[in-house]
């Protein structure tokens, strides 16, 4: 069982940036693919970036490579997605989640779901 708290949304100027983290609780985060997905209003979750335990492997939606960085640390239970350079088409409410798979790149491999943090780019 993993329980996981989204943190540090907000609103941004367009070309800014924010760094999310998502606290986890519940011995199975050490070995957890974590994920970082987003869902604006009136369209269907989107897949983000993904995280192997070991963080030898990164995987990110084409969108967003080269601007966004996930990351994690085992020791704190946490993971962190880096968003540089934010469009305002990236306005959506963004959610860590956590998979018992070595790899997991769409919503429904994901059991463990974080409550969301609302990101906000706009001038």
């Amino acid at each position: 069982q993993v329980h996981l708290a989204e943190s540090g949304g907000g609103l941004v100027q367009p070309g800014g940036s924010l760094r999310l983290s998502c606290a986890a609780s519940g011995r199975a985060f050490e070995n957890s693919f974590m994920g970082w997905f987003r869902q604006a209003p009136g369209k269907e979750r989107e897949f983000v970036a993904g995280l192997t335990w070991n963080s030898d492997g990164h995987y990110y939606t084409n969108s967003v490579k080269d601007r966004f960085t996930i990351s994690r640390d085992n020791t704190k239970k946490t993971v962190y997605l880096q968003m540089n350079n934010l469009k305002p088409e990236e306005t959506a409410v963004y959610y860590c989640a956590a998979s018992n798979l070595e790899r997991a790149l769409t919503w429904d491999k994901y059991p463990y779901w974080g409550q969301g943090t609302q990101v906000t780019v706009s001038s």
